[in-house]
Order: structure tokens, then sequence, then C-alpha cells
């Protein structure tokens, strides 16, 4: 039997609440995600208040392989991420000497002002992940992945940290175009061959361009034979209706 192997992502910032800051990185890191074999089961995003971010924290990593976060590893007051990663895993949190080498590898000393030493507090026992960007890093505890919110920096860690994850089997996907065919007219026939093969997800998705109405079935499992099987029934029943509204 093929692992399963989990992960929830937690963007945490007042900015993707407000709206002040429209979020990049859910897209990227769910394709990335499902690329490598991992399904990416929940996503929260949450305010720059600790009580809440601890308990999301604490739900979410006892829940799945792996919790990823974004966002709150910067300089400023409101960035407390790390502090709330600490109180999540009960340890003590200060700067790490390996964290403030980094730093001073892009800052003179009279620049690495306390604002910016607060980016070099780590929690106890947490390993680092580097920032070939920024230099300010990350970190990882248990199995949560704290990484910057920024999309190019996060985009880089994501990288440095992909070789270290467990992976299972990679999702396989099948996309058929419902030409010609509304929705309403698929529908029922569509439900049953869900029902009827419980190993794959199913879903229609319905988009409009400037040449019209255009609806795709996606058809996605692991089991090879079993995404093979769900297409090739869904392709019967579009092809049958589309013989039944063949004019005489």
């Amino acid at each position: 039997m093929a692992i399963s192997v989990t992960a929830a992502l937690l963007i945490i910032g007042d900015e993707i609440l407000t709206g002040r800051t429209k979020d990049k990185n859910i897209g990227y890191i769910a394709e990335y995600l499902t690329g490598i074999g991992i399904d990416l089961r929940e996503v929260r995003v949450v305010p720059d208040v600790e009580e809440e971010i601890v308990a999301a924290v604490n739900a979410l990593r006892g829940r799945y392989t792996y919790l990823f976060t974004t966002g709150g590893i910067g300089p400023t007051h409101d960035d407390i991420t790390a502090d709330c990663i600490a109180k999540a895993f009960n340890v003590g949190i200060g700067h790490d000497p390996r964290a403030v080498a980094m730093l001073q590898e892009r800052y003179q000393p009279h620049e690495l002002n306390e604002a910016r030493l607060r980016m070099a507090r780590i929690p106890e026992g947490a390993d680092l992940i580097e920032n070939p960007i920024s230099k300010a890093p990350g970190f990882r505890i248990g199995n949560v992945f704290v990484m910057a919110g920024v999309p190019s920096i996060m985009q880089a860690m994501l990288d440095i940290i992909a070789p270290s994850l467990q992976t299972g089997a990679r999702m396989i996907i099948e996309t058929i175009e419902a030409e010609g065919l509304a929705e309403g007219i698929y529908a029922e026939g569509l439900g049953r061959i869900a029902s009827s093969n419980a190993g794959v997800s199913i879903g229609s998705y319905p988009s409009f361009s400037t040449s019209g109405f255009r609806n795709q079935i996606v058809v996605r499992g692991k089991d090879p034979d079993a995404v093979a099987g769900a297409a090739a029934a869904v392709r019967e029943l579009l092809g049958r209706l589309k013989g039944d509204r063949a004019p005489l």
C-alpha cells in the first residue's frame, strides 16, 4: 500500500487577512508538495495574535505529517512566529549563534541592530533553514517548518527543505474536456461514477473565457489502474451524452 504523507500550511499575518498583502504562497506550496508526493490537506490563515498562532500550530502539527508556516519571522514587533512556536513546543528561545553568524554575512557590525537580531531568535533545539537571498534563516522543530512570507525567500527555503522530507506516492491526474456539455447534463452520471470509484477523486471545474464556457473533469488518485478506470468511465459517459445530443 502506498504511504500517505500529509501536510498543513499555516499562513501568519494580519496583512493577509486585511487584504493589504495578497498571498502568493498557497498555490505554489500546494503544487510543489503535490509534485513530490505530499498531500496538502489543510490551509489556515491566522492573525498576529499569540494565542491563535499557538493553538493553530499545536492542532495542525498533531494532525498531519508536516506543518509548514509562512510569515512573521522578520525584524519588527509584530513578527512573533518564532516566539509562538517556542511556546507551542514549550521550549526556550534566544539568539542562536548560528543564526547570528548568518546575519553577519549580510550586515556590517554597526548595521546589526537589535531589530535585525530579532531574526536570529530561534527556539531551543531547532535546526536552521538557510536563506540564500537575505540570510535571515527559517527553522525546523519537530515536524514544523517555519519559513519566510516573502514568496521568493519561501520558495528558496522550500527547495532546501525538500530533500529532507518523507514523500509518498505521487498524485496521478487525468484532465478530460467536456466539450460542448454543460455540468447539468453530465452531473448525475458523474456522481454515479464517483460513487463507484471510491479510490479516486473526481471533480468538475467550469471556467469562462472569451471563447465561452469550458468544462473540465479532473480525475485524481495514486493508483494508476483506478485512475485509468475512472477516467475511461468518464470519457464513455461524455461520449454517450454527446451522441444523445447529436442531430438526427
